[in-house]
């Protein structure tokens, strides 16, 4: 939902802070005050372009904030998941316009480009305008609000991973059907390069660990004069080191009595004789295991000089680079046998999951047949409500492929003046009507839909009376369940806010501006008393207003 917005320098605001509830916002206010510029205001958080000819001083740059509370869902998560945005409850929307014309934009503080605040605008605002294509116009969404109505959802979750499943084993079985065209090119060269790897059969690692050991034989006498040298400096000289090192730990261990911080000095060298005593005997050991072996020498060669050769044919650096070709080769071969069997089963497998696909498909397209009727009687009763009595809609449902949606192309048509000529509403239905068409239909499937905060600007537009008093309670009954807000010129639709906000002009240093004001029990009074009489209210207005607001 839309906590807060906050604009600094757009069109003839200066700086005004608007914190919303969580329910229904009613904005009101005379005409010109400023209700569309609030609106243009937050069409620039959406993704809307923007000039310099909106800056209210051209000397300051224009921002406009929106502050956002929300909660994650798939579409939202996979937004933020694919702009490689952190995820936050709270969110922030920034747009900043300079002097020249340029334009930044921010979401949590991080530069994002416009079409990024675009795409996440649509995901977090609904926002219903006159004369703007609405989300109402898309297949999509027509889709969407039949299956919420159908309670399709489980079955679409079903199909969706059917289908999935379809199209990965269509995908596998392509590509089989691709291998098995090729195969036979590659079957006698891959068999030769098989052939070589499997013959000389390396370990892992085996050609590091020869060549090591290849460095320990050729240089086997030094080695072992050395070890020998070093040995003998420890413990087989006139005066070995670790002899010395004990006589030295002897005499410290007489003076521990005299003086107490010779004790741990004591415990270190004891500590380093042993340590030496341990060096000495591993090096002992290591002088007696090397020999100078000429068979052996010449053995790890002829290994070497092999495997040396196919790591240069192949290109690589490693014994487990080899190995690895070799498992993939052998794997190659063994596809290659298994093709046509694999391509067999998994045609069966083809036919199986489309025919379950198929069944699915056919329930969800069952369901929408099965509450067609019932769904366009709900949405034309609404409608009735809501100041349009000759307005019907109906819903066409016509064959298609098969897709992770199902079988059925679904088309929303609509007839504003019973002429029984049903067209896509884009056509025919004007911006006030689909808003209210909107506003039905979402009030028929909102529990069911997961509905970012909806905007109406001025939805009352050629209704009154008791058809203005309906669309007040369709919205307040929407907006127990989600954020509304709506700009009205209508006392019966503003006496249903939970929070009304007042939009007037105002003197600010010699310039009008616009300011917003969040009117309190008494002045929400006095506001839709003057909607239903004018500036100076009667008493029966002020009256009539309160029991409208007692509703």
């Amino acid at each position: 939902m839309l906590q807060r917005l906050h604009i600094q320098n757009y069109a003839i605001i200066d700086d005004l802070s608007i914190n919303f509830s969580d329910q229904l916002n009613i904005i009101t206010g005379e005409t010109g005050a400023g209700k569309s510029i609030l609106m243009g205001a937050l069409n620039l958080i959406l993704g809307q372009r923007a000039d310099s000819s909106v800056l209210y001083n051209s000397d300051k740059k224009c921002i406009v904030e929106g502050a956002f509370q929300i909660k994650s869902n798939k579409a939202l998560q996979y937004f933020f998941t694919t702009n490689e945005l952190d995820f936050e409850a709270e969110l922030l929307v920034r747009r900043e316009i300079s002097s020249n014309g340029k334009s930044r934009s921010f979401i949590n503080d991080t530069p994002v480009n416009l079409s990024q605040v675009k795409a996440l605008g649509i995901l977090l605002v609904d926002l219903h305008q006159q004369f703007d294509t609405l989300d109402i116009n898309s297949e999509n969404f027509q889709r969407e609000v039949l299956d919420a109505f159908a309670d399709n959802g489980p079955f679409l979750l079903e199909l969706s991973s059917q289908f999935d499943s379809y199209i990965k084993n269509k995908k596998l079985l392509d590509q089989l059907i691709q291998q098995q065209s090729v195969s036979n090119k590659e079957l006698d060269y891959n068999q030769f390069l098989f052939d070589e790897l499997e013959e000389l059969s390396l370990k892992d690692n085996e050609l590091e660990l020869l060549d090591a050991e290849l460095k320990i034989l050729n240089n086997a006498e030094n080695i072992k004069q050395q070890l020998h040298a070093v040995n003998v400096v420890l413990k087989e000289s006139d005066q070995p080191i670790v002899q010395q090192l004990k006589v030295l730990q002897q005499k410290l261990k007489a003076l521990e009595q005299y003086h107490t911080d010779i004790e741990p000095i004591t415990k270190r060298l004891a500590s380093s004789t042993i340590e030496l005593q341990d060096i000495s005997d591993e090096l002992e050991q290591l002088e007696s295991k090397v020999h100078l072996d000429d068979q052996r020498v010449l053995i790890i060669n002829e290994r070497l000089s092999s495997g040396y050769k196919l790591l240069k044919k192949h290109g690589v650096q490693e014994t487990g680079q080899l190995i690895s070709l070799h498992q993939s080769l052998q794997e190659k071969l063994q596809s290659v046998l298994n093709v046509a069997s694999s391509i067999e089963s998994l045609e069966k497998e083809q036919t199986k999951l489309y025919d379950a696909c198929l069944q699915t498909a056919s329930k969800i397209s069952s369901n929408r047949q099965g509450q067609i009727k019932s769904f366009v009687s709900k949405v034309n009763q609404l409608l009735a409500q809501v100041g349009m009595p000759n307005a019907e809609i109906k819903v066409q449902l016509t064959p298609a492929p098969l897709t992770a949606a199902g079988i059925d192309d679904i088309a929303f048509l609509f007839d504003a003046n019973k002429s029984n000529r049903f067209e896509p509403l884009s056509k025919v239905a004007s911006g006030g009507e689909l808003s209210r068409l909107m506003l039905s239909i979402k009030s028929l499937v909102a529990k069911k839909l997961s509905l970012p905060t909806l905007i109406f600007d001025e939805i009352d537009t050629g209704i009154s009376g008791e058809a203005a008093k309906q669309v007040g309670i369709i919205m307040k009954s929407l907006s127990t369940a989600h954020q509304l807000i709506a700009i009205t010129h209508q006392p019966q639709i503003a006496a249903m806010a939970y929070a009304h906000y007042f939009v007037y002009k105002e003197a600010k240093a010699e310039k009008i501006t616009t300011a917003v004001k969040l009117l309190n029990h008494e002045e929400r009074i006095v506001a839709i008393a003057k909607m239903l009489s004018g500036e100076k209210p009667t008493a029966a207005a002020l009256a009539n207003a309160k029991e409208m607001i007692g509703l």
